[in-house]
């Protein structure tokens, strides 16, 4: 009989966060599809999103939930009340169905997931995607940080294995929550070629944005303090920066979040709002075709558990640079597959966009190495992974002598 997992997610497509959901739908499937795992997913829906359905091999079950709020002390008392929803739901998909674990995805639903592990009498796995420790610096001393980082402690300490998606995220979880390392797998995130096909007319759309003889730098990514957008307006304005200093160069940046305005603010203070475009929130088709048209992918984060976008970038053909810090260490792991920059230090990065932006030799360098170095991250090898780890949680104690 195969083995039968019950996933519990906050997100799953088509409702979308963030790269959450994309990271649960694409493992879930490799389970059902590469490793003979039956994967029952619990999540929240909404209008028009059927409670039930088969996609792609994986029983999807939703119940409706009110539109999560905008500050973040309202989201954090509605994260308490869709817990206690997933919970309610879970239950009676309990009765129905027996499930040999639970595998909860973020402190999003640790409660949740860990009362529902309880019920059935199964192993928890939890997957930690990211910490507030790392996304605030250290600081998660007032609510509701501490709120979210007592969650996460508790959600580690009580779960049967924890998983990351990089070596950096294991010392890291290990050390912030006071774990012992061999508690904790290191599973990295997958990448999946054929999702990143572009659907727009490339030369048209790259005509919006930036002239034949110029050449164009992108940065994705939630528009927040950790992801160190900052530091690359920096890098590109002012009488020192890079538009200056190349000249010909423009720029866009694709994402939304807390720190847009200031963002904003920060660009137009560098003489920076003729360069450049702030997109906003984009779609995954979108923001595929915009690796095609970039000339530079930039990822400067202050705080990284993985890295994915240099990892689209690289899979997409449009060379990256990295901030030297987290799991971006190890997706671009050295100087053949991507550059690395000082994190924080916009100087740093100024040197490495030059050198990207005025040696085509490099850059093709570059792209040629990165199209073999993606195929490591691999969905099949993902789920082979993780279902190795449930396998270890669910084999039989060996018999006392």
């Amino acid at each position: 009989m195969a083995l039968r997992v019950l996933v519990v997610s906050w997100e799953y497509p088509p409702i979308v966060e963030g790269g959450l959901a994309r990271h649960v739908r694409k493992l879930a499937e490799a389970l059902v599809a590469e490793q003979d795992v039956e994967v029952h997913v619990l999540t929240r829906g909404g209008e028009g999103v059927p409670e039930e359905e088969d996609r792609n091999g994986v029983v999807v079950h939703r119940f409706p939930e009110p539109p999560k709020p905008r500050d973040l002390p309202r989201f954090v008392a509605w994260v308490h009340r869709m817990n206690a929803d997933l919970l309610a739901r879970g239950l009676e998909l309990c009765e129905e169905h027996r499930f040999d674990l639970v595998h909860g995805h973020d402190w999003l639903v640790a409660v949740a997931a860990k009362r529902l592990a309880d019920a059935i009498g199964c192993p928890l796995v939890a997957t930690v995607h990211a910490t507030e420790f790392g996304r605030h610096q250290g600081w998660v001393h007032e609510p509701p940080q501490s709120d979210i980082h007592r969650t996460e402690r508790w959600m580690c300490h009580v779960a049967d294995q924890v998983v990351v998606c990089s070596h950096y995220m294991r010392g890291h979880v290990a050390d912030v929550f006071g774990l012992d390392e061999q508690r904790v797998t290191v599973i990295p995130n997958g990448i999946d070629p054929l999702d990143l096909q572009p659907v727009d007319d490339l030369a048209a759309l790259r005509a919006r944005f930036a002239a034949p003889d110029e050449q164009l730098v992108l940065l994705v990514g939630r528009l927040v303090y950790e992801k160190g957008f900052q530091h690359a307006l920096e890098a590109l304005g002012g009488p020192d920066g890079i538009v200056e200093r190349v000249g010909g160069v423009r720029f866009l940046i694709a994402g939304s979040g807390t720190h847009e305005e200031e963002l904003r603010r920060q660009a137009t203070a560098l003489g920076l709002d003729d360069h450049g475009t702030f997109l906003g929130w984009i779609g995954d088709d979108v923001l595929h075709s915009l690796y095609r048209i970039a000339d530079l992918t930039v990822v400067p984060s202050i705080y990284e558990p993985f890295g994915l976008v240099a990892l689209e970038a690289m899979a997409s053909g449009c060379p990256c640079i990295v901030a030297d810090t987290g799991g971006l260490r190890e997706v671009v792991p050295d100087g053949r597959v991507g550059l690395r920059f000082t994190a924080r230090d916009p100087r740093s990065l100024g040197r490495m966009m030059e050198r990207v932006l005025t040696e085509p030799a490099l850059r093709d360098r570059l792209v040629a190495q990165a199209s073999e170095h993606v195929l490591r991250f691999d969905w099949s090898d993902v789920a082979r992974q993780t279902a190795a780890t449930y396998g270890g949680l669910l084999a039989p104690e060996p018999a006392q002598r």
